[in-house]
């Protein structure tokens, strides 16, 4: 089966990874058709295993090679056409939207946390299925209120979020 490895916090807070040596992890552990969409940890892979399996298995690879606690979150290539399709905001030049992926009933704890947050203007947020969907202006995503809570440590292992134009991306590479 295809599937995607969205890995959290690549690239940020000294935490430093070529994609070709994370491919590799995921080469060594097994894992098929490897290639890497953009710099910030999505990975296109091929195996029979179970997503459980593979989550443990990827993980520890990762955490062992680059010697930090890896975090990611596997969907598999219907589940990620699903989400990109399932948008519920229009595209505009002046929004950046971002969709998150979890764990199971994340959206839900987001949803709750964005329901108290106070918004900016065209700021909105919608679960479709269980994706939590987030429309925000461009240049606000780290100054609104929902965007600070996204840092939360208790939200660490629990979520990672991709703008839709990278989820497009994967749909595509697919």
């Amino acid at each position: 089966m295809k599937y995607c490895a969205f890995l959290r916090g690549v690239n940020v807070k000294g935490t430093s990874m070529k994609m070709a040596e994370v491919c590799k992890v995921f080469a060594d552990t097994g894992m098929h058709k490897i290639s890497s969409v953009l710099a910030t940890g999505n990975i296109l892979f091929s195996s029979d295993l179970n997503v459980s399996e593979l989550k443990e298995i990827l993980e520890k690879s990762l955490s062992e090679y680059f010697n930090y606690k890896a975090f990611l979150f596997i969907k598999n290539e219907k589940e990620i056409i699903q989400i990109f399709e399932n948008n519920p905001f229009a595209k505009s030049e002046d929004l950046h939207i971002y969709v998150f992926i979890g764990i199971e009933n994340i959206e839900k704890t987001l949803f709750q946390e964005f329901e108290n947050s106070d918004k900016t203007e065209n700021e909105k947020a919608e679960i479709v299925g269980n994706t939590f969907y987030w429309q925000v202006p461009k240049g606000k995503t780290l100054d609104s209120s929902f965007g600070k809570i996204l840092g939360k440590k208790s939200l660490k292992e629990k979520m990672t979020s991709r703008n839709l134009n990278t989820i497009e991306k994967i749909v595509k590479k697919f």
